[in-house]
């Protein structure tokens, strides 16, 4: 009985650490990825409200946008599906965030 104990105790454990290696793994994985997915913000954004009518508000939203998705939109105004994360962004009342 106390075998059987032991070898579930072991056996748990070692479950949580090989999940807790895996999501470490995951985790410098993302990291690793946004890092070499850095762009100028600024510059992308610049571009892309040149023509807004509200240039702060845009520059405002489109830089949290590519923030979060490590890109923008090429152009003024639409192209948003060639960066999915950016065109899935939505505020609190639905509507799509970035500009």
């Amino acid at each position: 009985m106390a075998n059987s104990k032991l070898f579930l105790a072991t056996f748990v454990l070692a479950f949580l650490v090989l999940n807790m290696v895996e999501a470490q793994e995951t985790i410098e994985s993302n990291n690793l990825q946004r890092s070499l997915l850095r762009i100028d913000c600024g510059a992308a954004c610049k571009i892309r409200c040149k023509l807004s009518s509200r240039p702060n508000l845009c520059h405002r939203a489109c830089g949290t946008c590519c923030a979060r998705c490590g890109c923008v939109p090429p152009g003024t105004s639409g192209n948003e599906k060639v960066c999915p994360c950016y065109y899935n962004q939505r505020t609190h009342g639905g509507e799509r965030k970035c500009p």
